[in-house]
């Protein structure tokens, strides 16, 4: 993580990101290989997707 983000947005992005691939795999009907859960903290450790807060809601 980095000096400005919170543990807080950390853990709303990957579980939002987990109901998409979750919903995904409904939608088309395929099997998990593993937790979506864990595939989402994969992608973000990656950098496949990023967190973005919006500077005004800071405090």
């Amino acid at each position: 993580m980095k000096n400005n983000e919170s543990y807080y947005s950390l853990v709303i992005a990957v579980a939002k990101r987990a109901r998409e691939i979750t919903d995904e795999a409904s939608k088309n009907e395929k099997p998990l290989e593993e937790k979506p859960v864990k595939t989402a903290v994969d992608e973000f450790a990656a950098g496949e997707y990023k967190i973005i807060e919006d500077p005004s809601l800071k405090n």
